[in-house]
């Protein structure tokens, strides 16, 4: 490095086990484009002398190429290091740092500052205990800033350093800063920060980064540097009750049994007391094992294998809690969420969501309102796009269990996943369990669906038909349910009109409430096959995402999907009630086909063209489709 390096004479042995000693600082670097966060970084490096020489050689054979400072090292080339990013001159991605100082070690992430890619700043967010915000002084307070805020408070950091940059060009104006910390401390007011720093500097020039300018005398506070080595943002992990989410069950050989996992919070030892989720079951800890031998006590963020002294039944996805202090459980919590996904969020869409140790099926059932980035204030909106704030209610498949994100940010955070792509679309923060959620329970009941089923002389299913308006669904729909009823089955047909005049009224045609429709019409069928009957839905449906939700809430085998592939052209030139004429003409917004999409199945287990075969005959094909696999045998 550029510093002195250690000579022959010098403990290494002591200087190692003194560094690691050392208190480690994760802090993020956020804020509008443009404002030098990458360049406040490549700074501070470098004036602290923590850069190699040949790094330092790079970045000046990369400022002569790449640079936008002159004859100036362009300190920002030392983070940007996506090709991309040195064309355009912003950061796109998350640029982790690691360096140390005397006093202290630092992990920093410098994230994007464009709002396309504020949820790369949130990733960066998630695991800091301190925000450096930075702010042109020239352009004070931005959108940008505004967003980067909340976002860092709604992910519980609680330290924010706001660095008013590029002094040097407003000639180091003190009113000018003034102006600005005012600003901002009754914009952060509600935000909930412990501590606030302002601290007005230059990156480029050097200006209050590691040590106090003398161009602004006015200034008489820390310089950035120290003040990062000694702001206090204690973590209290250690003092929360223990949490030990289970990754593994370690079975080398028969005589060892342990639960692997890193310790989210909290502190253990054996002979401890411990309760295990969601199975309720106690024991106590035996040994804590790691590879260098075992413990006497383990902490936050150690990884490590614990044995109990009774054997229980722990899978991976349980989580092992202090015996008198066990975590909540619930399948159905408040949460805010950050939607990290070019498609809308759609409330009853089915999503995955991970957690801390576990993926479960997940849905969006209500959201109560967004949250505007710039005032604070709540608005109302039936979706989320892209980078929005939104308050809402989950339901997920099955239990968790979890702290609210305000107590313990590492069992109270989850994301949701996209079930198709597999790409992560939102992150969101648990607040509390829905009191429902607590007082509703399966009852076990006498007759159940194997009994009502053998009754009626038939196996229950669902026959789920879809496809355009005017492909002849309801038709085809029709004649299988009288088909059926001549046979002596019992059934039931949910129509896409008639349920719009009950149970459904309430919704428009929407995305949003197309997805809803569905979802309701989905528990209802379910419902219905519950009760021993062949249930047949005709409903356009739409989206592949919510057919699927359907189909899952079935056992395999229950659902059966129908595809009426009549083409478009075809339905259009039946247009029985006329509505692709008042589509095409504008007088119908949102209609399927024309200015919204269909999105047709992919393996149906029965696909009927109507413009091919006549409906009878459709219906004598699916019939013979029940007949054949035992659906009408009981």
């Amino acid at each position: 490095m550029a510093n002195a390096p250690l000579t022959a004479d010098d403990n290494v042995i002591d200087y190692l086990a003194a560094h690691e000693r050392k208190g480690l600082l994760r802090f993020i670097t956020c804020g509008s484009v443009d404002d030098g966060k990458s360049t406040l970084i490549g700074r501070l490096l470098y004036d602290s002398k923590l850069l190699y020489d040949d790094q330092i050689a790079t970045l000046e054979s990369d400022t002569k190429k790449h640079g936008t400072q002159g004859e100036k090292i362009d300190f920002a080339l030392l983070v940007d290091g996506l090709a991309a990013e040195r064309e355009q001159g912003i950061t796109i991605d998350v640029a982790y740092r690691f360096f140390s100082t005397e006093k202290r070690k630092f992990i920093v992430a410098d994230t994007p500052g464009h709002e396309q890619y504020t949820r790369n700043m949130a990733t960066g967010a998630s695991t800091a205990d301190l925000a450096v915000i930075l702010i042109d002084a020239r352009k004070g307070i931005l959108t940008q800033t505004r967003r980067h805020s909340f976002i860092t408070s709604l992910l519980g950091i609680r330290h924010i350093v706001l660095a008013v940059n590029k002094m040097d060009l407003v000639g180091y104006d003190e009113d000018t800063f003034r102006k600005i910390e005012d600003e901002y401390r009754a914009f952060a007011k509600p935000l909930g920060f412990e501590t606030i720093a302002c601290i007005p500097v230059s990156a480029l020039e050097g200006d209050n980064i590691i040590t106090r300018s003398r161009r602004m005398a006015w200034y008489d506070g820390a310089a950035l540097l120290p003040f990062l080595e000694t702001v206090n943002v204690r973590s209290d992990l250690a003092e929360k009750p223990f949490r030990l989410p289970v990754q593994w069950v370690n079975r080398p050989d028969l005589d060892f049994r342990g639960f692997s996992g890193t310790i989210a919070s909290g502190k253990v030892k054996p002979g401890d007391e411990i309760v295990v989720l969601p199975s309720a079951k106690r024991s106590k800890v035996a040994r804590i094992v790691t590879m260098d031998g075992d413990l006497d006590e383990a902490g936050p963020d150690m990884a490590v294998t614990v044995t109990l002294k009774d054997e229980i039944d722990i899978s991976r996805g349980d989580i092992i809690c202090a015996g008198q202090a066990p975590a909540e459980q619930t399948d159905q919590f408040a949460a805010h969420l950050l939607w990290m996904a070019e498609d809308t969020l759609f409330p009853g869409r089915q999503y995955l969501m991970k957690t801390a140790n576990r993926i479960i099926p997940a849905t969006v059932t209500e959201l109560k309102h967004k949250i505007h980035v710039n005032t604070l204030e709540h608005m109302s909106g039936k979706t989320l796009e892209l980078n929005e704030v939104g308050y809402c209610n989950l339901n997920l498949a099955q239990p968790i269990a979890f702290d609210s994100y305000a107590d313990n940010r590492r069992t109270g955070a989850f994301i949701l996943i996209d079930k198709r792509s597999n790409a992560t679309i939102g992150a969101g923060m648990i607040d509390f369990s829905l009191r429902r959620a607590q007082n509703v329970h399966w009852q076990d009941l006498d007759i159940n669906k194997k009994a009502r089923a053998s009754a009626k002389h038939q196996r229950p299913c669902v026959l789920w038909f879809t496809g355009l308006s005017g492909s002849g669904k309801s038709t085809v729909a029709n004649l299988v349910e009288k088909r059926l009823h001549d046979l002596g089955r019992h059934t039931y047909t949910l129509d896409g009109d008639n349920v719009r005049h009950g149970l459904n009224k309430d919704l428009g045609f929407t995305d949003a409430d197309r997805v809803e429709n569905i979802r309701r019409v989905g528990e209802t069928a379910r419902l219905m096959a519950d009760a021993g009957l062949i249930t047949l839905v005709s409903f356009i449906s739409p989206f592949q995402s919510e057919r699927r939700m359907a189909r899952d809430l079935m056992p395999d085998g229950e659902f059966i999907e129908v595809y009426i592939s009549t083409p478009l052209a075809v339905c259009e030139q039946r247009d029985v009630k006329g509505l692709y004429a008042k589509a095409r003409r504008g007088e119908i917004k949102n209609f399927t086909g024309i200015d919204s999409a269909y999105e047709a199945p992919q393996g149906a287990e029965i696909d009927v063209d109507t413009s091919e075969i006549s409906a009878a005959d459709a219906a004598d094909r699916i019939v013979e489709f029940l007949q054949g696999n035992g659906y009408l045998e009981g």
